[in-house]
Protein backbone atom coordinates (compact mmCIF):
# COMPACT_ATOMS: atom_id res chain seq x y z
CA UNK A 1 0.00 0.00 0.00
CA UNK A 2 2.59 2.27 0.51
CA UNK A 3 4.51 1.71 -2.20
CA UNK A 4 1.11 2.27 -4.34
CA UNK A 5 1.09 5.60 -2.38
CA UNK A 6 4.42 6.72 -2.97
CA UNK A 7 4.08 5.73 -6.81
CA UNK A 8 0.99 7.96 -6.84
CA UNK A 9 2.96 10.92 -5.00
CA UNK A 10 5.70 10.67 -7.73
CA UNK A 11 3.73 10.53 -10.34
CA UNK A 12 1.60 13.29 -8.94
CA UNK A 13 4.63 15.57 -8.81
CA UNK A 14 5.94 14.41 -12.43
CA UNK A 15 2.47 15.72 -13.79
CA UNK A 16 2.82 18.92 -12.17
CA UNK A 17 6.58 19.61 -13.71
CA UNK A 18 6.02 18.72 -16.91
CA UNK A 19 2.48 21.24 -16.49
CA UNK A 20 5.31 24.24 -15.06
CA UNK A 21 7.41 23.33 -17.83
CA UNK A 22 4.53 23.58 -20.44
CA UNK A 23 3.26 26.55 -18.84
CA UNK A 24 6.81 28.32 -18.68
CA UNK A 25 7.02 27.29 -22.62
CA UNK A 26 3.76 28.82 -22.96
CA UNK A 27 4.39 31.69 -21.56
CA UNK A 28 7.72 32.13 -23.66
CA UNK A 29 5.58 31.67 -26.64
CA UNK A 30 3.32 34.25 -25.73
CA UNK A 31 6.57 37.06 -24.95
CA UNK A 32 9.53 36.13 -26.63
CA UNK A 33 11.00 39.33 -25.04
CA UNK A 34 14.98 38.17 -25.68
CA UNK A 35 17.65 38.90 -23.08
CA UNK A 36 20.26 40.97 -24.95
CA UNK A 37 21.45 44.18 -22.77
CA UNK A 38 24.53 46.83 -23.62
CA UNK A 39 27.51 44.03 -23.06
CA UNK A 40 26.13 42.24 -25.38
CA UNK A 41 25.69 45.02 -27.72
CA UNK A 42 28.98 46.32 -27.19
CA UNK A 43 30.59 43.04 -27.38
CA UNK A 44 28.70 42.81 -31.28
CA UNK A 45 30.57 46.28 -31.37
CA UNK A 46 26.77 47.14 -33.23
CA UNK A 47 24.13 49.12 -32.07
CA UNK A 48 20.61 48.37 -34.46
CA UNK A 49 18.07 50.56 -34.37
CA UNK A 50 15.26 51.28 -36.18
CA UNK A 51 13.48 54.79 -37.33
CA UNK A 52 10.86 56.37 -39.59
CA UNK A 53 11.24 57.66 -42.79
CA UNK A 54 10.43 61.61 -42.71
CA UNK A 55 11.54 64.82 -44.14
CA UNK A 56 12.26 65.42 -40.44
CA UNK A 57 13.58 61.93 -38.80
CA UNK A 58 15.67 60.20 -41.94
CA UNK A 59 16.13 61.16 -45.24
CA UNK A 60 18.84 61.83 -47.94
CA UNK A 61 19.49 65.26 -49.72
CA UNK A 62 21.73 65.40 -52.21
CA UNK A 63 23.65 62.46 -51.46
CA UNK A 64 24.09 63.12 -47.85
CA UNK A 65 21.96 60.76 -45.28
CA UNK A 66 20.27 63.50 -43.07
CA UNK A 67 17.71 63.80 -40.25
CA UNK A 68 16.97 64.54 -36.56
CA UNK A 69 16.48 61.00 -35.29
CA UNK A 70 20.37 60.20 -37.42
CA UNK A 71 22.04 62.84 -35.59
CA UNK A 72 20.87 62.47 -32.35
CA UNK A 73 21.59 58.21 -33.09
CA UNK A 74 25.68 59.18 -34.63
CA UNK A 75 25.68 61.54 -31.79
CA UNK A 76 24.94 59.05 -28.83
CA UNK A 77 27.10 56.14 -31.18
CA UNK A 78 29.57 58.43 -31.27
CA UNK A 79 30.05 59.13 -27.26
CA UNK A 80 29.99 55.12 -26.47
CA UNK A 81 32.08 53.73 -29.30
CA UNK A 82 29.40 51.62 -31.50
CA UNK A 83 28.74 51.08 -34.86
CA UNK A 84 25.62 52.49 -35.71
CA UNK A 85 23.26 50.03 -37.86
CA UNK A 86 19.98 51.94 -39.08
CA UNK A 87 17.06 50.29 -40.53
CA UNK A 88 13.93 52.29 -41.57
CA UNK A 89 10.43 51.04 -40.66
CA UNK A 90 7.17 53.04 -40.40
CA UNK A 91 4.96 50.33 -38.79
CA UNK A 92 5.48 50.84 -35.05
CA UNK A 93 3.93 47.82 -34.09
CA UNK A 94 6.23 45.75 -36.08
CA UNK A 95 9.26 47.46 -34.58
CA UNK A 96 7.84 46.79 -30.87
CA UNK A 97 7.57 43.19 -31.95
CA UNK A 98 11.00 43.70 -33.50
CA UNK A 99 12.68 44.97 -30.36
CA UNK A 100 11.17 42.27 -28.27
CA UNK A 101 12.52 39.20 -30.27
CA UNK A 102 16.34 40.92 -30.49
CA UNK A 103 16.46 42.21 -34.48
CA UNK A 104 16.77 45.59 -33.38
CA UNK A 105 18.07 47.00 -29.75
CA UNK A 106 16.42 50.39 -29.75
CA UNK A 107 13.64 52.49 -31.34
CA UNK A 108 14.11 55.53 -32.52
CA UNK A 109 11.01 57.42 -33.46
CA UNK A 110 9.25 60.64 -32.15
CA UNK A 111 7.10 57.42 -29.46
CA UNK A 112 4.66 59.52 -27.49
CA UNK A 113 4.93 57.84 -23.72
CA UNK A 114 2.24 56.22 -22.53
CA UNK A 115 1.25 53.96 -20.02
CA UNK A 116 -0.21 51.65 -22.78
CA UNK A 117 2.99 51.45 -24.75
CA UNK A 118 5.11 51.30 -21.08
CA UNK A 119 3.56 47.47 -20.85
CA UNK A 120 5.81 46.27 -23.75
CA UNK A 121 8.79 48.33 -24.12
CA UNK A 122 10.85 51.20 -21.84
CA UNK A 123 11.11 54.75 -22.38
CA UNK A 124 14.22 56.52 -22.21
CA UNK A 125 14.00 60.01 -21.21
CA UNK A 126 12.17 62.31 -23.91
CA UNK A 127 14.43 63.84 -26.09
CA UNK A 128 11.79 66.56 -26.76
CA UNK A 129 8.18 67.66 -25.98
CA UNK A 130 5.39 68.00 -27.92
CA UNK A 131 1.28 67.82 -28.10
CA UNK A 132 -0.93 66.20 -30.89
CA UNK A 133 -3.03 68.70 -33.14
CA UNK A 134 -5.56 68.10 -35.37
CA UNK A 135 -4.77 68.55 -39.18
CA UNK A 136 -7.38 70.25 -41.83
CA UNK A 137 -7.79 72.16 -44.43
CA UNK A 138 -7.92 75.97 -44.45
CA UNK A 139 -10.03 76.45 -48.37
CA UNK A 140 -11.21 73.72 -50.48
CA UNK A 141 -12.57 74.63 -53.82
CA UNK A 142 -16.67 74.18 -54.90
CA UNK A 143 -16.79 71.65 -57.69
CA UNK A 144 -17.94 73.86 -60.93
CA UNK A 145 -17.03 77.13 -59.19
CA UNK A 146 -13.36 79.16 -59.71
CA UNK A 147 -14.15 81.19 -56.18
CA UNK A 148 -12.30 79.81 -53.27
CA UNK A 149 -14.60 79.05 -49.99
CA UNK A 150 -13.47 78.63 -46.82
CA UNK A 151 -14.10 75.60 -45.05
CA UNK A 152 -15.33 75.95 -41.09
CA UNK A 153 -12.43 75.20 -39.10
CA UNK A 154 -12.61 72.53 -36.21
CA UNK A 155 -11.70 74.57 -33.27
CA UNK A 156 -13.90 72.80 -30.32
CA UNK A 157 -13.15 69.17 -29.53
CA UNK A 158 -16.58 68.22 -29.25
CA UNK A 159 -17.25 69.16 -33.07
CA UNK A 160 -15.12 66.01 -33.96
CA UNK A 161 -18.42 64.16 -33.03
CA UNK A 162 -18.89 61.77 -36.40
CA UNK A 163 -16.00 63.15 -38.05
CA UNK A 164 -13.63 60.47 -39.56
CA UNK A 165 -10.20 60.94 -38.56
CA UNK A 166 -6.64 58.88 -40.24
CA UNK A 167 -4.00 58.41 -38.77
CA UNK A 168 -1.25 55.77 -38.63
CA UNK A 169 -1.99 52.37 -37.65
CA UNK A 170 -0.57 51.58 -34.28
CA UNK A 171 0.57 54.88 -32.78
CA UNK A 172 -0.35 56.91 -30.11
CA UNK A 173 -2.77 58.83 -32.16
CA UNK A 174 -5.39 56.46 -32.53
CA UNK A 175 -5.06 55.78 -28.34
CA UNK A 176 -5.52 59.50 -28.10
CA UNK A 177 -8.52 59.57 -30.32
CA UNK A 178 -9.92 57.04 -28.25
CA UNK A 179 -9.84 58.34 -25.46
CA UNK A 180 -11.25 61.66 -26.65
CA UNK A 181 -14.34 59.78 -28.26
CA UNK A 182 -14.90 58.80 -24.62
CA UNK A 183 -14.18 62.22 -23.10
CA UNK A 184 -17.02 64.05 -25.43
CA UNK A 185 -19.18 61.18 -25.26
CA UNK A 186 -19.79 60.75 -29.05
CA UNK A 187 -18.38 58.33 -31.45
CA UNK A 188 -14.95 59.46 -33.49
CA UNK A 189 -14.99 57.45 -36.92
CA UNK A 190 -11.07 56.60 -36.71
CA UNK A 191 -9.42 54.96 -40.10
CA UNK A 192 -5.92 53.82 -38.73
CA UNK A 193 -3.33 53.48 -42.45
CA UNK A 194 -0.43 50.90 -42.43
CA UNK A 195 1.45 51.73 -44.94
CA UNK A 196 1.51 55.77 -44.22
CA UNK A 197 3.57 57.82 -41.81
CA UNK A 198 2.04 61.22 -39.96
CA UNK A 199 3.56 62.99 -42.30
CA UNK A 200 2.31 61.42 -45.53
CA UNK A 201 -1.39 61.90 -44.03
CA UNK A 202 -0.26 65.03 -43.70
CA UNK A 203 0.12 65.49 -47.35
CA UNK A 204 -3.11 63.95 -48.41
CA UNK A 205 -5.24 66.28 -46.44
CA UNK A 206 -3.42 69.27 -48.02
CA UNK A 207 -4.28 67.63 -51.50
CA UNK A 208 -7.61 66.92 -50.39
CA UNK A 209 -7.66 63.44 -50.31
CA UNK A 210 -8.83 63.15 -46.51
CA UNK A 211 -10.31 65.45 -44.18
CA UNK A 212 -8.14 65.32 -40.86
CA UNK A 213 -5.14 63.50 -39.50
CA UNK A 214 -3.42 63.59 -36.33
CA UNK A 215 0.38 64.34 -35.44
CA UNK A 216 2.71 66.15 -33.12
CA UNK A 217 2.45 69.46 -33.48
CA UNK A 218 6.47 69.89 -34.33
CA UNK A 219 6.14 67.88 -36.99
CA UNK A 220 2.72 69.92 -37.98
CA UNK A 221 4.79 73.12 -37.66
CA UNK A 222 7.31 72.04 -39.94
CA UNK A 223 4.94 70.41 -42.87
CA UNK A 224 3.20 73.77 -42.32
CA UNK A 225 6.15 75.08 -44.55
CA UNK A 226 5.46 72.92 -47.44
CA UNK A 227 1.51 72.90 -47.16
CA UNK A 228 0.89 76.64 -47.01
CA UNK A 229 -3.36 75.63 -46.41
CA UNK A 230 -3.37 73.54 -43.70
CA UNK A 231 -4.28 74.38 -40.44
CA UNK A 232 -2.47 73.26 -37.35
CA UNK A 233 -4.01 75.25 -34.69
CA UNK A 234 -6.31 72.52 -32.38
CA UNK A 235 -4.94 70.97 -30.18
CA UNK A 236 -6.08 67.53 -29.40
CA UNK A 237 -4.14 66.73 -26.17
CA UNK A 238 -2.01 68.31 -23.26
CA UNK A 239 1.93 68.55 -24.38
CA UNK A 240 3.71 65.20 -24.28
CA UNK A 241 7.10 63.30 -23.66
CA UNK A 242 8.24 62.13 -26.94
CA UNK A 243 11.50 59.65 -26.60
CA UNK A 244 12.97 56.15 -27.27
CA UNK A 245 11.86 52.97 -26.79
CA UNK A 246 14.26 49.79 -25.33
CA UNK A 247 13.36 45.99 -24.68
CA UNK A 248 12.54 45.89 -21.10
CA UNK A 249 15.18 43.26 -20.43
CA UNK A 250 17.60 45.61 -21.44
CA UNK A 251 18.36 47.92 -18.35
CA UNK A 252 21.99 48.71 -18.63
CA UNK A 253 21.37 50.24 -22.21
CA UNK A 254 18.10 52.22 -21.11
CA UNK A 255 20.43 53.95 -18.29
CA UNK A 256 23.17 54.58 -20.70
CA UNK A 257 21.10 56.22 -22.87
CA UNK A 258 19.17 58.21 -20.46
CA UNK A 259 22.52 59.37 -18.98
CA UNK A 260 23.61 60.88 -22.26
CA UNK A 261 20.33 62.59 -23.43
CA UNK A 262 19.89 64.19 -20.07
CA UNK A 263 23.78 65.54 -21.20
CA UNK A 264 23.07 65.87 -24.08
CA UNK A 265 19.81 68.10 -24.38
CA UNK A 266 21.61 70.58 -22.41
CA UNK A 267 24.15 71.14 -25.12
CA UNK A 268 24.66 73.68 -27.80
CA UNK A 269 25.06 70.85 -30.20
CA UNK A 270 21.61 69.47 -29.70
CA UNK A 271 19.97 72.78 -29.76
CA UNK A 272 21.90 73.44 -33.35
CA UNK A 273 20.25 70.08 -34.24
CA UNK A 274 16.64 70.85 -33.01
CA UNK A 275 16.54 74.16 -34.62
CA UNK A 276 17.72 72.69 -38.00
CA UNK A 277 15.25 70.17 -38.62
CA UNK A 278 12.07 72.04 -36.63
CA UNK A 279 12.98 75.57 -36.21
CA UNK A 280 14.30 76.53 -40.00
CA UNK A 281 11.79 77.34 -42.60
CA UNK A 282 14.88 77.61 -44.97
CA UNK A 283 14.58 73.91 -44.89
CA UNK A 284 11.20 73.96 -47.41
CA UNK A 285 13.04 74.32 -50.72
CA UNK A 286 15.46 70.87 -49.27
CA UNK A 287 12.05 68.91 -49.71
CA UNK A 288 10.72 70.26 -52.87
CA UNK A 289 14.47 69.74 -54.44
CA UNK A 290 14.29 66.55 -56.74
CA UNK A 291 17.44 65.53 -54.69
CA UNK A 292 15.24 64.79 -51.54
CA UNK A 293 14.56 61.02 -51.22
CA UNK A 294 10.85 61.97 -49.94
CA UNK A 295 9.34 64.16 -53.10
CA UNK A 296 12.70 63.80 -56.09
CA UNK A 297 13.68 60.06 -55.13
CA UNK A 298 16.93 61.18 -57.22
CA UNK A 299 20.78 61.29 -55.76
CA UNK A 300 21.61 63.28 -58.18
CA UNK A 301 21.31 64.83 -61.51
CA UNK A 302 23.33 61.58 -62.97
CA UNK A 303 21.54 58.89 -61.79
CA UNK A 304 20.34 57.75 -65.15
CA UNK A 305 23.63 57.84 -66.14
CA UNK A 306 25.25 55.94 -62.94
CA UNK A 307 22.04 53.19 -63.50
CA UNK A 308 22.53 52.72 -66.70
CA UNK A 309 26.80 52.06 -66.72
CA UNK A 310 26.71 49.95 -63.22
CA UNK A 311 24.35 47.35 -64.92
CA UNK A 312 27.45 46.43 -67.15
CA UNK A 313 29.04 44.86 -64.56
CA UNK A 314 25.92 43.77 -62.20
CA UNK A 315 26.84 46.52 -59.31
CA UNK A 316 24.16 48.32 -57.79
CA UNK A 317 23.70 51.46 -58.74
CA UNK A 318 23.34 53.11 -55.47
CA UNK A 319 26.55 51.43 -54.74
CA UNK A 320 28.40 53.39 -57.72
CA UNK A 321 26.43 56.70 -56.40
CA UNK A 322 28.15 55.86 -53.11
CA UNK A 323 31.55 55.84 -54.80
CA UNK A 324 31.18 58.82 -56.48
CA UNK A 325 29.84 60.87 -53.92
CA UNK A 326 32.85 60.14 -51.45
CA UNK A 327 35.19 61.24 -54.67
CA UNK A 328 33.41 64.27 -55.68
CA UNK A 329 30.21 65.11 -54.31
CA UNK A 330 28.77 64.74 -57.73
CA UNK A 331 30.88 67.81 -58.82
CA UNK A 332 31.57 66.99 -62.80
CA UNK A 333 34.76 69.12 -62.92
CA UNK A 334 36.49 68.88 -60.20
CA UNK A 335 40.24 68.25 -59.63
CA UNK A 336 42.21 67.02 -56.55
CA UNK A 337 45.66 68.24 -55.88
CA UNK A 338 47.06 64.79 -57.53
CA UNK A 339 45.66 65.50 -60.99
CA UNK A 340 42.61 63.26 -60.46
CA UNK A 341 39.42 64.89 -61.92
CA UNK A 342 35.86 64.85 -62.96
CA UNK A 343 32.86 62.83 -60.23
CA UNK A 344 35.01 59.10 -60.59
CA UNK A 345 38.69 61.44 -59.87
CA UNK A 346 40.51 58.91 -62.55
CA UNK A 347 44.03 59.87 -62.85
CA UNK A 348 45.22 61.06 -66.43
CA UNK A 349 46.91 57.31 -67.10
CA UNK A 350 43.75 55.87 -65.64
CA UNK A 351 41.16 57.89 -68.06
CA UNK A 352 43.75 57.30 -71.31
CA UNK A 353 44.03 53.58 -70.18
CA UNK A 354 40.05 52.95 -69.86
CA UNK A 355 39.03 55.16 -73.60
CA UNK A 356 38.13 58.44 -71.81
CA UNK A 357 38.59 61.80 -73.54
CA UNK A 358 36.94 64.31 -72.07
CA UNK A 359 37.65 63.36 -68.55
CA UNK A 360 35.16 66.14 -67.08
CA UNK A 361 32.02 64.91 -69.26
CA UNK A 362 29.72 63.06 -66.59
CA UNK A 363 29.15 60.04 -69.28
CA UNK A 364 32.07 59.89 -69.74
CA UNK A 365 33.98 59.62 -66.46
CA UNK A 366 31.43 57.34 -65.51
CA UNK A 367 31.95 54.81 -67.96
CA UNK A 368 36.09 55.31 -67.76
CA UNK A 369 35.16 54.55 -63.66
CA UNK A 370 33.14 51.12 -64.14
CA UNK A 371 35.89 49.95 -66.87
CA UNK A 372 38.47 50.44 -63.81
CA UNK A 373 36.38 48.99 -61.38
CA UNK A 374 35.95 45.54 -63.80
CA UNK A 375 39.74 45.18 -64.31
CA UNK A 376 40.01 45.30 -60.87
CA UNK A 377 37.42 43.00 -59.63
CA UNK A 378 38.79 40.87 -62.48
CA UNK A 379 42.39 41.14 -60.95
CA UNK A 380 41.01 40.34 -57.36
CA UNK A 381 38.76 37.59 -58.05
CA UNK A 382 41.68 35.32 -58.80
CA UNK A 383 42.61 35.53 -54.96
CA UNK A 384 38.68 36.34 -53.31
CA UNK A 385 35.93 34.29 -54.72
CA UNK A 386 33.32 35.64 -52.20
CA UNK A 387 31.80 38.68 -54.08
CA UNK A 388 31.14 40.80 -51.11
CA UNK A 389 34.48 40.33 -49.38
CA UNK A 390 36.01 41.44 -52.89
CA UNK A 391 33.76 44.40 -52.95
CA UNK A 392 35.91 45.82 -50.12
CA UNK A 393 38.72 45.01 -51.63
CA UNK A 394 37.78 46.95 -54.76
CA UNK A 395 37.04 49.50 -53.38
CA UNK A 396 39.64 49.84 -51.38
CA UNK A 397 42.17 49.37 -54.61
CA UNK A 398 39.96 52.12 -56.49
CA UNK A 399 40.85 54.50 -53.73
CA UNK A 400 44.57 53.92 -52.94
CA UNK A 401 45.95 51.56 -55.68
CA UNK A 402 45.79 47.51 -56.45
CA UNK A 403 49.39 46.92 -54.88
CA UNK A 404 48.87 48.64 -51.86
CA UNK A 405 45.91 46.38 -50.81
CA UNK A 406 48.05 43.65 -52.33
CA UNK A 407 50.82 44.54 -49.75
CA UNK A 408 48.18 44.49 -46.96
CA UNK A 409 46.78 41.08 -47.73
CA UNK A 410 50.75 39.51 -47.74
CA UNK A 411 51.15 41.30 -44.93
CA UNK A 412 48.08 39.61 -43.06
CA UNK A 413 48.73 35.91 -44.20
CA UNK A 414 51.99 36.73 -43.09
CA UNK A 415 50.72 37.37 -39.43
CA UNK A 416 48.39 34.63 -39.11
CA UNK A 417 45.47 36.35 -40.72
CA UNK A 418 43.08 35.72 -43.47
CA UNK A 419 44.17 37.63 -46.23
CA UNK A 420 40.63 37.02 -47.59
CA UNK A 421 38.81 38.83 -45.29
CA UNK A 422 38.93 42.75 -44.99
CA UNK A 423 37.38 43.59 -41.32
CA UNK A 424 39.92 42.92 -38.62
CA UNK A 425 42.33 41.29 -41.45
CA UNK A 426 43.38 42.68 -44.02
CA UNK A 427 42.05 45.92 -43.50
CA UNK A 428 44.07 46.73 -40.24
CA UNK A 429 47.39 46.05 -42.21
CA UNK A 430 46.54 49.06 -45.19
CA UNK A 431 45.12 51.09 -42.14
CA UNK A 432 48.85 50.53 -40.56
CA UNK A 433 51.01 50.50 -43.75
CA UNK A 434 52.51 53.93 -42.75
CA UNK A 435 54.26 52.70 -39.94
CA UNK A 436 58.03 51.24 -40.77
CA UNK A 437 57.42 48.13 -39.11
CA UNK A 438 55.14 47.02 -41.62
CA UNK A 439 56.35 49.22 -44.81
CA UNK A 440 59.52 47.98 -44.40
CA UNK A 441 58.27 44.61 -44.20
CA UNK A 442 60.18 41.83 -46.93
CA UNK A 443 57.36 41.15 -48.25
CA UNK A 444 55.99 44.62 -48.98
CA UNK A 445 56.40 45.54 -52.60
CA UNK A 446 55.27 49.26 -52.86
CA UNK A 447 56.13 50.91 -49.61
CA UNK A 448 54.61 53.96 -47.38
CA UNK A 449 50.74 54.42 -47.48
CA UNK A 450 48.71 56.57 -45.26
CA UNK A 451 45.96 53.86 -44.76
CA UNK A 452 43.79 55.58 -43.31
CA UNK A 453 42.43 56.99 -45.98
CA UNK A 454 41.41 54.11 -47.84
CA UNK A 455 40.07 52.21 -44.52
CA UNK A 456 37.83 55.11 -44.17
CA UNK A 457 36.81 55.31 -47.57
CA UNK A 458 35.41 51.35 -47.57
CA UNK A 459 33.46 52.40 -44.17
CA UNK A 460 31.94 55.58 -45.59
CA UNK A 461 31.41 54.29 -48.86
CA UNK A 462 29.75 51.04 -47.34
CA UNK A 463 27.64 53.05 -44.38
CA UNK A 464 26.14 55.13 -47.24
CA UNK A 465 25.48 52.87 -49.42
CA UNK A 466 23.27 50.95 -46.76
CA UNK A 467 21.58 54.76 -45.89
CA UNK A 468 20.79 54.91 -49.67
CA UNK A 469 19.23 51.39 -49.22
CA UNK A 470 17.13 51.85 -46.83
CA UNK A 471 15.88 55.09 -48.36
CA UNK A 472 16.32 54.84 -52.21
CA UNK A 473 14.71 52.86 -55.01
Amino acid sequence: MRRIVYFVFVLMFVLASCSSEKKKAKQKAVNPEVVFDLEDIQQRGVLKVVTDYNSINYFIYRGTPMGYQLELLEEFCNSVGLKLEVSVSNDVQENIDNLQTGKIDLIAQNLAVTRERGEVLQFTEPHTYSRQVLVQRKTEKSDGDEKIRFTELIRNQLDLAGKTIYVQKGSSYVTRLRHLSDEIGDSINIVEIPDYEAEQLIGLVAEGEISYTICDENLAEVNKNYYDNIDIETAISFPQKIAWGVRKTSPDLLHIVNNWLVRFRKTTKYRLIFRKYFKNRRSTHIVDSDFHSIKGGSVSQYDDIIKRESATIDWDWRLIAALIYQESRFIPDIKSWAGATGLMQLMPETAALFGVDDVTSPEENIRGGIKFIKWLDSRLSLRIDDPEERLKFILASYNVGLGHVLDAMRLAEKNDKNPKIWHDNVDYYLLNKSKPIYFNDPVVQFGYCRGEEPYLYVTEILDRFEHYKNLME
